[in-house]
């Protein structure tokens, strides 16, 4: 029979670390922690089955439920010593979503459910403190009301503005007990207004309600966001946990904090975190009141004044720190933390393992194997290979003028430029137009997610290390700027403005998030240094994998970065790309306008030399490594100008009449120029294309070879092959002109000659093509494209509703398609070594530099993938990943 709840607290629980999936992240570690022996306070957890069922039977529970929560609820009874909804002494709790990926803020917490009207006085009577509980309740009010009656938060802000203006008073501390009984009269008649039903007083129909939000709020809209951008899949669901209430906010003896184990932004090993005395744990992280450090270093290093947890509470933070280093220890990784002090004694509420910025997850692996915590291998697994891109991006110049304008908190580290916006759907906005913005808020909501992935950074005026905005921008790798007390934000007049500096709406600053500066206009980059942990790191990375990593450049300062990267050769470089430049184009377009073969090999005469020039230096950066050349690809009015001022100009250029152009420009126009004459089918009808490029390439080899004494074996590819004849024709021409070079230098040549598979009758026919290629190239973008039927450039428009309505779970273009386009690859695969068992396969695509993709590449047993020079790190580590069986999920 099916287990619905797991309770946990006393010492001892019925879940544990491992059970995450069924309990979630949050319960699966509060039951660990009660099983460690750790301060925290009882309570249950109801599976993330329950939501699944929850969804699948139109919104209801299963028969069993109520029992086994009732039986669970009577156990933490017995263990608080309270009772769930008594008059005199009554049990409070919280109820929290945990679902088994993180997703901070996404979802919805109530706390201090089980206050009603008689309730209260009983907590006014045990905790000593009147003020204190219809404070509590007059939050519960709040809370409950928006999460679970959907009634705003700012209903209740503006009554609460309204209640001080009366009273004469600017903060919510001024108000006493008589203040609050007033308030929470204010906010029952609030709720009754906006529901057209009193504010429920039964404890019980209170925490089903809450129960029943929280897994509405599985599919709100900002935890549907959160969820596709992280790959968090739907059928997750999540648990639901509901826990005995502790009280940060019962006088100056009582805090609540938010901490890491070790420096979330840098890696380093210090305890990190900030607290607020006299507060409750949603406000650390909601970021309306700026927090205050936990040690004195902490407080130092931000140049604080207000006291350092260390220096006001010593022995719960000797207690705390102790806490820290068992939870490291026990976990083997860096852990996030939330507790709470209720009259000086301390309570765990959660942990679980941080979101950390890249530059740190490096630190923190590569340190944990020095200490003995963890193995390289495990150190591999760990990192998530997508968010080396962080690193790989260009950070401020520091010697470039900046002129600085506020500081706040290095919440997020990175630089990022752009214009200033206020909203986050304005942020979305503008992003989508092209513009680079950074969004600009007094603190982030969860409901800011969207804007937040669109901006290039974010600032916030309040709120700490450890707020939404922190946590969240430490996530997705932007750099974030908190609690910036100096910047006044007015949203609604579009400004900013610092001690008399103002800065309007579409203005640009600069953001700094390892040094917390705001600097008016762009500031300069450079090229960062990736040296230290990341070198180490990629080096056990290049232990364990077995796949080969190339980059896809056509350009000197492309291949030379890949190099510095670690690519291990050129997998496409694009021969039409070096057509663009200066000089050539000119030619091009020449050969282009030719009536006959005379002609156009006249042109192309002119065009041989530079690209023989541009092969050498490929050549001679890779020195040795292989280099794939990819033989002319797009339809040849690409290379044509478009518009009338562009046709005068070109025709000025070639000395013809613009009317010629034209006109030529008409005949090659096609209809559907993406399967139309291009790759090998413009190599068929102008071989001479083909021969020039051929012979720009071997001459370059002879050069090379000779210079250097070192053979140099380029590999040939011809493009958008669908038959093994096609491939024939251009192989003859290809080693005639092999021949000849070799006889006019007296270098012998070694070469490949090979095709893409780019088109699915390829692919199916690879046995054939195999008898004639040495080297098979996936082009997964073209092989995408003709396998869905669906134009890349085109398909913007509809693809994120298909992955909205689960027709496609990502963006094929992004995320190799494995079960289609992938079938595709397999069976040429093994179709083409069957017949040549040393063919070399490899893919050439964006997917190329995609982790997923990486995988399944591994799994397929190609020799190679290709990716742009940034994304070789990527690859190389989503490689060793792939080896060692899948990376190991760390937040």
């Amino acid at each position: 029979m099916a287990k619905w709840v797991y309770s946990f607290g006393d010492g001892k629980a019925e879940g544990r670390a491992d059970m995450r999936n069924l309990l979630g992240g949050k319960g699966a570690n509060l039951a660990e922690m009660s099983s460690l022996g750790l301060p925290v306070p009882p309570g249950f957890t109801i599976t993330t089955e329950v939501c699944t069922y929850f969804y699948d039977n139109k919104k209801t529970y299963p028969a069993e439920l109520t029992d086994e929560v009732e039986k669970a609820l009577a156990e933490v009874e017995k263990v608080v010593g309270t009772q769930f909804g008594d008059a005199a002494n009554p049990l409070l709790v919280s109820v929290r979503s945990g679902a088994r990926a993180s997703m901070p803020g996404m979802m919805d917490t109530v706390l201090n459910l089980g206050l009603n009207d008689k309730t209260v006085l009983g907590l006014a009577k045990s905790s000593g403190d009147e003020r204190f509980a219809w404070d509590s309740y007059r939050r519960f009010i709040q809370m409950y009301s928006n999460v679970v009656l959907d009634v705003g938060h700012h209903y209740f802000e503006e009554a609460l503005e309204i209640k001080k203006e009366d009273l004469g008073v600017s903060m919510d501390t001024d108000l006493k007990a008589d203040d609050w009984r007033a308030v929470v009269a204010e906010y029952k008649k609030l709720v009754e207004k906006r529901t057209g039903r009193p504010f429920p007083q039964e404890p019980r129909e209170q925490l089903w309600g809450a129960v029943g939000a929280v897994f509405e709020s599985w599919m709100n809209q900002r935890a549907i966001t959160y969820r596709r951008l992280h790959s968090i899949p739907e059928s997750w669901g999540t648990a639901v946990n509901v826990q005995a209430m502790v009280f940060g906010n019962m006088g100056e003896d009582c805090a609540t904090g938010v901490a890491f184990t070790r420096d979330p932004s840098t890696g380093t090993n210090l305890f990190y975190g900030e607290y607020l005395v006299n507060a409750q744990g949603e406000d650390v992280v909601a970021g309306i009141r700026t927090p205050q450090h936990l040690t004195v270093q902490g407080k130092l290093a931000q140049k604080s004044d207000a006291p350092a947890m260390e220096e006001v509470m010593p022995e719960v933070f000797k207690q705390l720190d102790s806490v820290r280093q068992r939870l490291e220890q026990h976990y083997r990784d860096m852990q996030d933390i939330e507790f709470t002090v209720q009259r000086g004694k301390l309570y765990m509420l959660q942990t679980r393992n941080g979101k950390r910025t890249a530059k740190a997850a490096l630190k923190i692996a590569v340190d944990m194997v020095h200490e003995g915590l963890i193995d390289k291998r495990e150190a591999v697994a760990r990192i998530v290979p997508a968010s080396l891109d962080q690193l790989l991006h260009p950070t401020l110049d520091p010697k470039a003028a900046r002129k600085v304008i506020a500081k706040g908190l290095p919440a997020s580290p990175g630089a990022a430029s752009g214009k200033v916006v206020f909203s986050a759907d304005d942020a979305e906005q503008q992003a989508r137009a092209g513009e680079k913005v950074i969004l600009v808020r007094r603190e982030t909501s969860p409901e800011d997610i969207h804007g937040m992935h669109a901006a290039e950074g974010i600032l916030t005026s309040t709120g700490g290390m450890t707020s939404h905005a922190a946590v969240v921008a430490r996530g997705m790798g932007k750099p974030c700027v908190a609690g910036a007390g100096d910047v006044r934000i007015d949203g609604k007049a579009g400004t900013l403005s610092v001690r008399g500096t103002v800065v309007k709406a579409g203005e640009t600053i600069t953001l700094d998030g390892g040094t917390g500066e705001i600097m008016l206009g762009v500031v300069p980059t450079v090229q960062p240094e990736l040296s230290g942990d990341f070198a180490q790191l990629m080096e056990w990375a290049d232990e364990f994998r077995k796949l080969g990593i190339r980059t896809n450049a056509e350009t000197p300062t492309d291949a030379a970065q890949a190099r510095k990267f670690g690519a291990e050769g050129i997998g496409l470089c694009r021969t039409e790309h070096m057509f663009f430049d200066g000089d050539r184009i000119v030619a091009v377009r020449q050969m282009i306008l030719a009536d006959d073969e005379k002609s156009r090999r006249v042109a192309l005469a002119k065009i041989q030399p530079m690209q023989r020039q541009d092969f050498v230096e490929l050549f001679e950066i890779m020195a040795g490594l292989p280099v794939t050349i990819r033989l002319l690809d797009p339809p040849l009015h690409e290379f044509l100008p478009k518009t009338a001022e562009e046709m005068e100009v070109v025709a000025k250029d070639l000395g013809v009449d613009v009317k010629e152009i034209e006109e030529r420009a008409n005949k090659l126009h096609e209809f559907n120029p993406m399967l139309g004459h291009r790759g090998v089918r413009l190599g068929i009808s102008y071989p001479e294309i083909y021969e020039m490029q051929a012979r720009a390439i071997f001459e370059a080899v002879a050069e090379v070879q000779k210079k250097a004494g070192k053979t140099v074996v380029p590999e040939i590819m011809i493009p958008l092959v669908a038959t093994k004849k096609e491939l024939d024709l251009m192989k003859v021409v290809i080693d005639q002109v092999a021949e000849e070079v070799s006889t006019a230098s007296g270098q012998k040549l070694e070469y490949l000659v090979g095709t893409m598979i780019e088109l699915p009758r390829a692919a199916l026919r690879a046995g054939d093509i195999a008898e004639s290629a040495e080297f098979f190239s996936f082009g997964t973008n073209d092989l995408t494209q003709t396998t869905f039927g669906l134009s890349r450039d085109d398909s913007a428009s509809f693809l994120e509703k298909y992955q909205q309505r689960g027709i496609f779970e990502h963006d094929p273009f992004a995320s190799l398609d494995t079960e289609g386009v992938g079938e595709l690859i397999e069976i040429a695969t093994e179709r083409g070594r069957k017949v040549r068992n040393s063919l070399k396969l490899g893919i050439c695509g964006e997917h190329g530099g995609d982790p997923a993709s990486v995988f399944f590449c591994h799994k397929a047993g190609l020799d190679y993938v290709s990716c742009s020079p940034y994304r070789v790190p990527i690859a190389r580590l989503a490689a060793a990943q792939a080896a060692l069986g899948g990376p190991l999920k760390t937040e």
